[in-house]
């Protein structure tokens, strides 16, 4: 005989599927993404440590690794040429670009510097290494300008900035060393 089954009750109550989530708040996402991150840096952490713990370090003192600035001053000058009209003009250079440039004037009210004074200082008052200086400058200057320029002087005020004047103390020491003087 066919064995009977009871019937199943198929009705009985369903349970509803879980809704979506809920979602989070602003905080409550920073709280879980800063729980993460602190997970993730504990694990390099240890990883670091696994890492090295078999190189052999001395401690290092703080106080000679870290210095501060020392006020030396300007940078010396480099000693270029050998001869000493270029040399005088190296220096009057030298002289016009930490000391500063003027024009109309050989020594404003601040201690700039045009380019006659600059290279009467540095003379130290031996006037024929000055007159020399003076006059491979005006040479140099009339070679790049033309013979038009009357004097060291007046080519200097008609300038409005320093960079004409140094480019061309440059320009006259490499001159001078070129001729020996």
């Amino acid at each position: 005989m066919p064995q009977t089954h009871p019937a199943e009750d198929r009705t009985a109550s369903v349970t509803a599927a879980p809704g979506p989530p809920a979602e989070l708040s602003l905080e409550e996402r920073l709280a879980f993404i800063n729980t993460a991150m602190s997970v993730r840096l504990d694990e390099a952490k240890v990883a670091y440590e696994v890492n090295t713990a078999h190189i052999d370090t001395e401690p290092v003192d703080l106080a000679d690794v870290i210095t501060g600035p020392i006020d030396s001053g300007p940078a010396p000058l480099p000693q270029l040429y050998p001869t000493p009209v270029a040399a005088l003009l190296q220096r009057a250079h030298h002289r016009l670009l930490t000391g500063g440039w003027c024009k109309d004037v050989l020594v404003d009210e601040d201690g700039a510097r045009c380019m006659l004074g600059a290279i009467r200082i540095e003379a130290r008052g031996d006037s024929g290494l000055e007159a020399n200086a003076a006059a491979v400058l005006l040479d140099a200057i009339r070679r790049q300008f033309g013979d038009d320029v009357d004097s060291v002087p007046s080519f200097n005020d008609a300038h409005g900035s320093a960079h004409v004047a140094l480019r061309m103390l440059d320009q006259a020491a490499g001159l001078a060393d070129a001729r020996g003087l």
